[in-house]
């Protein structure tokens, strides 16, 4: 009578341990961290040409060792609310002018990291053959630039996230918008939840559109450039993708890696993007996060930059720039509230060359 239930508390007992070994075995496996490259970037059908080798700083750092960090994706920051780097007197806004003078000391002419201008063939699509939509906005805080107004350059766009609702892109292109660039994911989780109909809606009103991905300095560089490749198309005629890099206070992750990490991280996400999208990634950044990373670095890639009390010149000094996002509290008939206002730095002529095409920024040099 005793020898089955000492049998069947044996049997008992090597139940539970074989349960209590799986679920350390689980316990252990989530805590592995993830490569910082991964494999899960989905093929194209056909292959894409090889985008040109990068020169300079980034041969520097292809033999640095990847990283392996990893966290939860980026769920609260709209983008470009970047504390405002400086305290600037509100004017009122500049008078517009049809001529298109040198900005601030530079040059209109050689637009910064612009391929040079080119004509149109006949082959080119109707919205690039039209004309442009002309500056219309209002500011909710204008500032005066002066002679470096943004306002004397010809192409405006804006960029948008879910944080604008529900967004009428006939009105915002009527309004002055030739282009946007719209908020797809940020980490490796989060994807805006109005991207696609932005996305949709922005090409049938007839604006170059882009996306652009929030980095989150918890989380891989891979895990992140794999996640906006599954959610963000790749078709013919969209602008390059943007990587947004910037030091958020309320983000979830409080990680500051050092400048050498930052630099690694992002080469890893854009060279994954270039690899994909046959495209160099434009990098868009902020004045503390630049002054503490970007000095210097990325010379061959374009920028976009925020500068919404002064001129790019005065705030990064010595950096060429492609975008400009000049406000952060413009008004428009297309949104409620505020949006953030963009500007491409060239002529029309040159944007024309530059969003008709898939031009790298090596073709500029």
């Amino acid at each position: 009578m005793r020898i089955p239930g000492v049998v069947s508390f044996l049997i008992a007992s090597l139940c539970l341990a074989g349960c209590s070994s799986t679920a350390g075995v689980d316990a252990l496996d989530l805590q592995k961290p993830s490569n910082e490259t991964t494999s899960s970037v989905i093929r194209p059908p056909a292959p894409i040409a090889a985008a040109p080798a990068a020169r300079g700083n980034r041969a520097a750092r292809a033999g640095l060792a990847p990283m392996s960090d990893n966290g939860p994706g980026e769920k609260t920051r709209p983008f470009g609310l970047a504390e405002e780097e400086e305290t600037g007197m509100f004017a009122a806004p500049d008078a517009p002018d049809p001529q298109v003078p040198d900005v601030g000391g530079l040059p209109v002419e050689p637009a910064a990291l612009v391929s040079p201008p080119k004509l149109l063939t006949r082959a080119a699509p109707a919205m690039l053959a039209g004309p442009l939509t002309h500056y219309g906005f209002r500011d909710a805080k204008p500032i005066n630039f002066g002679k470096g107004s943004p306002r004397r350059l010809a192409v405006h766009g804006v960029d948008v996230s879910r944080w604008q609702g529900n967004v009428n892109w006939d009105k915002l292109r009527a309004q002055g918008a030739n282009f946007a660039y719209i908020k797809a994911t940020d980490g490796g989780d989060h994807l805006d939840p109005m991207f696609m109909k932005n996305w949709r809606n922005a090409d049938a009103a007839g604006l170059k559109r882009g996306a652009y991905h929030f980095f989150y300095w918890c989380r891989t560089a891979g895990e992140q450039a794999d996640w906006f490749i599954r959610n963000v198309p790749r078709v013919e005629g969209a602008l390059p993708p943007v990587i947004d890099v910037e030091w958020n206070g309320e983000s979830s992750c409080k990680r500051r890696p050092s400048r050498e990490k930052v630099l690694e991280k992002m080469q890893v996400f854009m060279d994954k993007l270039e690899r994909y999208y046959g495209q160099r990634p434009i990098i868009y950044t902020a004045p503390d996060f630049y002054r503490d990373n970007l000095r210097g670095e990325f010379l061959d890639y374009p920028f976009w930059l925020r500068a919404v009390a002064q001129h790019p010149s005065k705030v990064y000094p010595g950096r060429k720039w492609l975008f400009w996002q000049y406000s952060g509290s413009g008004l428009s008939h297309g949104v409620t509230g505020r949006i953030d206002l963009n500007v491409f730095h060239g002529d029309e002529r040159q944007w024309r060359a530059w969003a008709g095409g898939r031009q790298t920024v090596a073709d500029a040099n």
